[in-house]
């Protein structure tokens, strides 16, 4: 009996109370995470901590993916690899996004790319793509279209405070138009992928994540502009 509840849970989704409780801690986090950066003898134990804050919040919107199965980790690992791979070809040939490196603020790297760049990537797309989900839009192409140009207007306002955070640099301090057009070619296509899995309806976890980075950065821009 208990075993067919399980199955049951694991099927129709969170209680309004899990939903509730994951969105919490998403929210305080990145409120923790404001303070931090923005309270200088604290800045240096945040950035520290960015690589963790990443994983947790993977953890949060992995466990609000229903059903739970092996098809989300098989998306989630085909998105991390392959948005590794990107990341690899920008930084080593420019092909992609334009001259950058990056610094040490996302924790350990392979080959000068750091390993968890493909859980952000993970997350950015998985949220995205739910939330393309729930506006009802029936076209796909139209959900993928809206999808990427989101994640556009995301990392506009990102890159400049990735800067001051040690995230990633430059070639001269100027941010190419190359890196936002990339930036919407490789968003289009990995939200392709995330069409080919034909996701149930998710909860609104995934999308309060990804109101919530906007928030999070426009707070970090202006917090930086005042100080």
């Amino acid at each position: 009996m208990e075993r067919k509840e399980s199955l049951r849970r694991q099927v129709i989704g969170l209680t309004t109370g899990e939903t509730r409780a994951l969105i919490i801690i998403i929210v305080v986090f990145h409120l923790v995470g404001i303070i931090g950066f923005m309270i200088p003898a604290l800045y240096g134990l945040f950035v520290d901590l960015v690589p963790f804050h990443l994983v947790l919040m993977l953890a949060i919107v992995a466990g609000s993916h229903r059903p739970a199965d092996g098809v989300f980790f098989l998306f989630a690992g085909i998105i991390f690899i392959l948005g590794f791979i990107v990341e690899w070809v920008g930084v080593h040939t420019e092909l992609l996004f334009g001259h950058y490196y990056y610094g040490e603020a996302l924790g350990l790297k392979l080959d000068n790319v750091p390993i968890c760049i493909g859980v952000n990537w993970v997350l950015l797309i998985y949220s995205t793509g739910v939330c393309m989900k729930k506006t009802r839009v029936s076209n796909k192409y139209a959900r993928i279209f809206t999808g990427a140009l989101t994640l556009v207007l995301l990392d506009i306002l990102i890159e400049p405070i990735a800067i001051k955070l040690n995230y990633w640099h430059w070639a001269f301090d100027i941010i190419p138009l190359k890196n936002y057009i990339c930036w919407f070619f490789v968003s289009a296509a990995f939200l392709f992928l995330y069409e080919q899995f034909h996701f149930k309806k998710q909860s609104i976890v995934a999308p309060v994540f990804l109101l919530v980075q906007f928030l999070f950065f426009i707070i970090l821009r202006l917090g930086f502009l005042w100080f």
